[in-house]
């Protein structure tokens, strides 16, 4: 364990946050005739830095491995389509962003947010590395670059003239394992008076909703603001406004501009959420040692119900194909023994099946059909939106299963 070193402060990695086993990458989809072949694991074992405090696991793929072809696709969530549609909102009336700005976005997945730019008049440019899902925003006319952002990259832009007003990075900065050239781009692509908008699922909600399903191998980094701010300052970077999101469970989106600028005063936001992660602890080691058990606990309180559910004749299907899903279900060993199947929306994973656990997944039409006892939701953060769109199943007193924060059973 000694050899391994922080990607931020590269001091040496020694403290275990969540050892969850062996684990095929999240989105390593099967096809049929693949299933019998042999598929490869990785330790999925979470370590915290005691030097700045980052959340982190090794990293065992390199991201061309991971995104160059990928199985998400922003568009298929209702719930996430409209967030986006009010951030772009926020953002124009709060900056006056117009056809004489540039807004950049960094893992721009489908295109899913720049259309809403692109709605209103705004100039977008997307930097997607997944070249499947770049040319699906390429398709709904979004420009974008299929590539990995560096800092070389952010060279090449600046050459081109495409530096930025506004850069978006949603639910991209954990994935980045070169964080300190990621960083040393987006410090190059910010014109004077910019801004940056960063998305992440918050570290102290993780910790306090027993979020470990969110760790997978594509998110190398796991933050908290005290964490963030240091990155940032790195790089020259002021973070000067923080805002608490309910999205993936508990989200933060900070606002950043080049260190030193006036135009824009620091909210008592951030000294807030700063002094309230303190006082919960994420500056002292002892918040971290105790979550493993947490872990522990809730694979405990899901197989007692799968066990007790079965053993009562009870059929149980899953609702999505999430990375998060995979997560749990590889933790707590649930295979077809008990899950039948899973069903998912994107007609991209239909068809497949779930890497290491070899649950099939259908559409969600299938529902209808098999009549399940229990419908195990595995995007949880989407609860609400899954409950709506499948409220049918109350009719033949199906009822619906959330398992984390802890497992909940919901008529």
């Amino acid at each position: 364990m000694s050899s391994l070193t922080c990607r931020f402060c590269k001091a040496q990695l020694r403290q275990s946050f969540a050892d969850l086993g062996m684990s095929p990458p999240s989105n390593a989809f099967l096809k049929a005739e693949a299933l019998n072949e042999m598929e490869t694991f990785f330790p999925l074992h979470a370590f915290v830095c005691t030097g700045c405090w980052l959340v982190q696991l090794p990293q065992y793929q390199t991201p061309d491995s991971i995104f160059s072809q990928y199985a998400y696709f922003s568009s298929f969530s209702d719930e996430w389509l409209e967030h986006a549609k009010r951030y772009v909102t926020t953002m124009i009336e709060r900056y006056q962003f117009s056809e004489r700005s540039q807004v950049v976005e960094l893992g721009s997945n489908d295109g899913y947010l720049l259309r809403f730019f692109r709605e209103r008049g705004v100039p977008v440019l997307g930097i997607e590395p997944a070249q499947n899902v770049a040319e699906v925003a390429r398709q709904a006319g979004i420009p974008t670059l299929s590539k990995f952002f560096s800092l070389s990259t952010a060279r090449e832009l600046i050459t081109s003239g495409k530096s930025a007003d506004l850069i978006v990075i949603n639910n991209v900065l954990a994935q980045i394992p070169e964080l300190l050239d990621f960083m040393a781009g987006l410090k190059a692509l910010l014109r004077p008076g910019g801004v940056i908008t960063v998305e992440f699922p918050h570290l102290l909600q993780l910790m306090r909703q027993n979020q470990f399903d969110t760790i997978y191998h594509e998110h190398f980094s796991y933050f908290s603001l005290l964490t963030v701010e240091k990155i940032f300052a790195k790089f020259d970077l002021a973070i000067f406004d923080v805002e608490e999101l309910p999205t993936h469970g508990g989200s933060l989106r900070i606002f950043a501009q080049h260190a030193g600028e006036t135009s824009r005063r620091m909210s008592p936001r951030v000294t807030e959420l700063r002094e309230r992660e303190t006082r919960a602890g994420l500056a002292r080691l002892d918040a971290y040692t105790e979550f493993e058990e947490k872990v522990r606990a809730t694979k405990r309180g899901l197989l007692e119900f799968l066990i007790e559910a079965k053993a009562q004749g009870k059929r149980i299907v899953g609702y999505g194909a999430p990375a998060k899903g995979n997560t749990l279900l590889n933790y707590c060993g649930v295979r077809e023994d008990f899950v039948d199947f899973t069903v998912d929306r994107s007609p991209h994973k239909q068809g497949c099946y779930l890497p290491g656990t070899h649950i099939p997944i259908h559409s969600p039409s299938l529902i209808n059909s098999a009549k399940p006892d229990y419908l195990l939701i595995l995007p949880w953060n989407l609860k609400h939106e899954v409950m709506a769109q499948m409220a049918h199943i109350r009719d033949w007193g199906g009822k619906f299963v959330v398992p984390i924060p802890r497992l909940e059973v919901i008529p």
